[in-house]
């Protein structure tokens, strides 16, 4: 997310959403969209509790995700690039991230960073052509439904022309599912990722059964627009309300937008059991959102031991996705910027 425009998130959206079943398609397999609730293969619900880990940027960090594993994730969001502004991640290194969650008892979002702010950053992807990088590396893919949810670009359109969320977003979920793409799929909403103009929330019901899979899920980014306690639930009570879909897929207990109201996500989240996953685990500029300092899983900053440690956090209340079933969980728990990137957008 890069900046804050001057608008409020509506309270109401301006078309409402009527009720929807959710039910995934018979093409649908793994992870899926079951009555507007995330489950696994079997049915049993399953709620995201995790961080991002930034691989596109720092590809030596594979075993940040034992660490991350080990503070009770039991989701993890791994950076990827289509090779738009850094480095294309080859299916061979999909392969090995995921290879890498399963060994970790994690469930996998991978997304493409390269989408975020288009329409205000020079030469960042469009939605087809994030779509075009996971027909790349399908083969690393295929068969891993029971592990992996597709996030198919990260904050794909800034301030400018977010209009055309709607219709990218169907078109990138249609081209993916004309290749052969049984995976559930993620979307990020627009407003680089904060959805402060309703674009998503009006329109989430037209992407959803544009999909024809009916298996997408809507993923929220709330920083500084998310100042308020109330603007978060009225958000996400929205969703539910509608039974559709929605996860947090990045947060921060700041930012340079404004103060989020991390305790109102958290408590909100886990009060509708919707996932969350914090931004980010290790890496950004500065120290800025780190979790751990310096990918020393055993120095965690304040809002690492916040969102790992606090009230609603993730060492209280996630939950091992029931494929991983005899790993030796305890008590439903799960067991046991910077650099070359240009963190001057902020690309959280």
């Amino acid at each position: 997310m890069q900046k804050r425009a001057n608008h409020l998130l509506p309270t109401e959206a301006a078309t409402s959403l009527a009720s929807t079943s959710g039910t995934a398609d018979e093409a649908a397999t793994g992870i899926r969209v079951s009555n507007g609730r995330v489950v696994e293969a079997n049915g049993n619900d399953f709620v995201m509790r995790g961080v991002n880990h930034p691989h596109a940027w720092y590809t030596d960090r594979t075993g940040s995700l034992a660490d991350i594993k080990a503070k009770d994730a039991n989701t993890v969001r791994v950076v990827l690039s289509s090779g738009h502004h850094w480095p294309m991640t080859s299916a061979a290194e999909v392969s090995t991230i995921v290879r890498l969650c399963k060994r970790n008892r994690l469930i996998c979002v991978l997304e493409v960073h390269d989408t975020t702010g288009y329409g205000e950053v020079s030469g960042a992807a469009t939605l087809s052509e994030a779509a075009d990088y996971w027909i790349k590396v399908k083969s690393a893919l295929q068969g891993q439904e029971k592990y992996v949810v597709i996030n198919i670009g990260n904050e794909p359109h800034g301030n400018k022309d977010y209009e055309r969320w709607t219709s990218d977003t169907s078109a990138a979920i249609r081209k993916l599912r004309g290749a052969g793409f049984r995976h559930a799929i993620m979307v990020d909403a627009p407003n680089w990722g904060q959805d402060w103009s309703g674009t998503m929330r009006n329109d989430a019901r037209t992407v959803f059964v544009d999909d024809p899979n009916r298996n997408t899920i809507f993923s929220i980014h709330m920083y500084g627009v998310y100042e308020a306690a109330a603007t978060v639930r009225d958000y996400l009570d929205f969703f539910v309300s509608a039974g559709l879909p929605i996860v947090i897929g990045e947060f921060g207990d700041w930012h340079t937008d404004g103060d989020p109201d991390e305790d109102a996500m958290m408590a909100t989240a886990e009060r509708l059991s919707l996932g969350y996953l914090g931004w980010s685990w290790s890496g950004n500029t500065g120290g800025y959102l780190d979790m751990v300092d310096n990918f020393n899983a055993n120095s965690l900053t304040g809002w690492g031991r916040r969102i790992f440690r606090g009230t609603d956090g993730i060492a209280a209340t996630a939950k091992e996705a029931t494929i991983y079933a005899g790993g030796g969980t305890s008590g439903g728990r799960t067991g046991g910027n910077g650099g070359t990137v240009p963190r001057g957008y902020l690309y959280a």
